[in-house]
Formats: C-alpha cells, sequence, structure tokens
C-alpha cells in the first residue's frame, strides 16, 4: 500500500471519516436514543487483573471485585494463569471476564523489523483471541505498533496492518473483535488518522479501545470521542495532570488519582452520551489492597456518574 499521499488526498479523506463518524452517530440515535438510557446505566466497571494486589486464590480476588461494586475484570494473555481456575472463579462469582490484553505487544511488536518477532507477535495475538473465547470475553486489546528511531511510521503502519489482517479471520471465527488501543507508541497520533487506519481494514472485527487519560497530555479526550464515534468498543480510565507534567517530569503528569487531574470529566460524558456509547469502562491505574481499590470505584463512580 503506498502511504505517501498528497495533502487534498489526505483532507478529502479525513472529511470523509467525520462524516462516517457522524452518520453513525445519528443512526444510533435512531436506534436507541441517547437520553433513553440514565447515563450511568449505559456502563460497567471493571479493572485490570493485575491490579488486586491482595493474597488468595483467583474465586477470592474475584469476589472481593463483586463485593465492592465491580462488573468485570480484564485479564492478560499470554500469561501464567491457569484458565479452568478463571473460568471457575467467574462462573462460582458470577463477575465477567469482558476483555483479554495482549500481553506481548510491546515485547513482540507487529512492527518489528525482524519478520520473525513480528511472527511470534502474531502468535501471541491469536492465543489471545482463542483465551478471550474460551473466557467468553468480547476484546483483545491490542496495541499495533511502535514507532522508533528504527521504525518509521510508515513501516510501522504497513507491517501492523498486514499482521492484523494474517489474524482478523481468525477473530471473526471466534467472535471476539481486535480493540486498538491508543497509547505513547508514537503512532495513530491524530483521530482522524485513527479512525482512518481502523477503516481500511473493512472488517467489524476490529474497533478502538479509548484510552482517556493517554490523550490530555497532547490532546482533549471528548475531541477523540467526537471522532472516533462508533469505532470506540471499550474505554480505558486513568487521569493526567498537566501541571505536574511541567513542573516534575512528562511521566509524572500520570501520577494523580482519577478525578484530581486536568481531564475534563463531563465533557467526556457528554462526548460518550452522544455517540451513545453503551459498555466496559476499565481503571487502568495502580492498584493495591481492599481499601484502594474500593477508593478507584468511588472515583469511575464520581466522574462517569455512575449508580
Amino acid at each position: 500500500m503506498n502511504l505517501m499521499i498528497n495533502r487534498r488526498a489526505f483532507v478529502q479523506r479525513a472529511a470523509t471519516v467525520v462524516s462516517a463518524g457522524s452518520v453513525a452517530v445519528a443512526d444510533t440515535g435512531v436506534c436507541g436514543s441517547p437520553d433513553a438510557v440514565p447515563f450511568g446505566q449505559r456502563m460497567k466497571k471493571a479493572v485490570k487483573f493485575g491490579m488486586i494486589r491482595t493474597s488468595g486464590t483467583v474465586e477470592e480476588k474475584f469476589r472481593l471485585l463483586k463485593k465492592l461494586g465491580y462488573d468485570g475484570v480484564e485479564v492478560d494473555s499470554p500469561a501464567d494463569l491457569d484458565r479452568d481456575e478463571v473460568l471457575a472463579a467467574r462462573d462460582s462469582v458470577g463477575i465477567e471476564i469482558h476483555g483479554v490484553v495482549d500481553s506481548a505487544h510491546w515485547r513482540e511488536p507487529l512492527s518489528d523489523p525482524d519478520l520473525k518477532v513480528r511472527k511470534t507477535g502474531i502468535k501471541a495475538l491469536q492465543t489471545a483471541l482463542q483465551d478471550a473465547k474460551y473466557y467468553r470475553a468480547s476484546t483483545v486489546l491490542l496495541v499495533p505498533a511502535v514507532v522508533s528511531k528504527n521504525v518509521s511510521y510508515s513501516e510501522a503502519y504497513k507491517r501492523s496492518q498486514e499482521a492484523i489482517h494474517e489474524v482478523l479471520p481468525l477473530a471473526s471465527e471466534l467472535g471476539v473483535k481486535i480493540a486498538i488501543e491508543n497509547v505513547w507508541n508514537q503512532f495513530l497520533l491524530s483521530p482522524l488518522e485513527f479512525a482512518r487506519y481502523l477503516d481500511e481494514f473493512e472488517n467489524d472485527a476490529i474497533g478502538a479501545y479509548f484510552d482517556v487519560g493517554n490523550i490530555v497530555n497532547y490532546g482533549w479526550p471528548e475531541h477523540w470521542i467526537a471522532a472516533l464515534g462508533h469505532r470506540i468498543l471499550k474505554l480505558d480510565i486513568k487521569e493526567y495532570s498537566r501541571s505536574r507534567r511541567d513542573n516534575e517530569g512528562l511521566w509524572k503528569g500520570f501520577q494523580v488519582k482519577i478525578g484530581d487531574g486536568d481531564c475534563d470529566w463531563p465533557a467526556v460524558r457528554r462526548a460518550l452520551k452522544t455517540i451513545n456509547y453503551h459498555g466496559w469502562a476499565t481503571a487502568e491505574v495502580p492498584g493495591g489492597d481492599q481499601l484502594r481499590l474500593q477508593e478507584v470505584a468511588e472515583r469511575m463512580n464520581k466522574v462517569l456518574a455512575l449508580t
């Protein structure tokens, strides 16, 4: 695929992406008005499994989440977890394993110059999809590529799309969607480009896993939500402080609790309501014991107006 498009072509494509997003919002409004269901009832609250820093069995950890008001959890794959134990714990407690995170996407990125590394990454993604099917999870979270000194933007774009195309038939067969996350990987730096990247697959088995906090450093989450629209499958919830970034360093911006940073949560809620988002919101912040997990739940309830 020729990635060197001229300015006029890009502007035309961007206009098409925005238009497509707008049409999708209108369509969802027809199917079910955004005002028909209170916003807090649209969302399900979850954490990453690794955030549960308590002793005990998987079942005991799931019971703690249930007690604290969480609806579900997201697990890693490939991982050392005993799948049968996890499944038994899920069924015993009645909590959902709503998603799986590809644990190899940083270590063996699909954009790596080495074909062997990319093949290993593809195999890991296939394993994650199969585990997701086993857990009855609906998505696998994927960081698709990493741009670096040795990997150009166009190379990352082309290689990652080729690798994902190879795996999409399996995703479709299993009924599990690949959810592309926006992270600090120097890739997909505009919501219009992100939408274009997804649309080029022409496949319903892929969408966006939108991380609210990851955008605050260089943009506004509500703008990205509006542009991505119906493509958003799930949400990661974290916070970011521009003042801490400016005074203490780039990564220090993440060291604030949910609700204490520069994310405009009322604007985020309005944007999600406009696109008629229904689904999962998963915390991706430092975990801890019962008190810490309770605090995370309370903060999520507040910023997302959960009921």
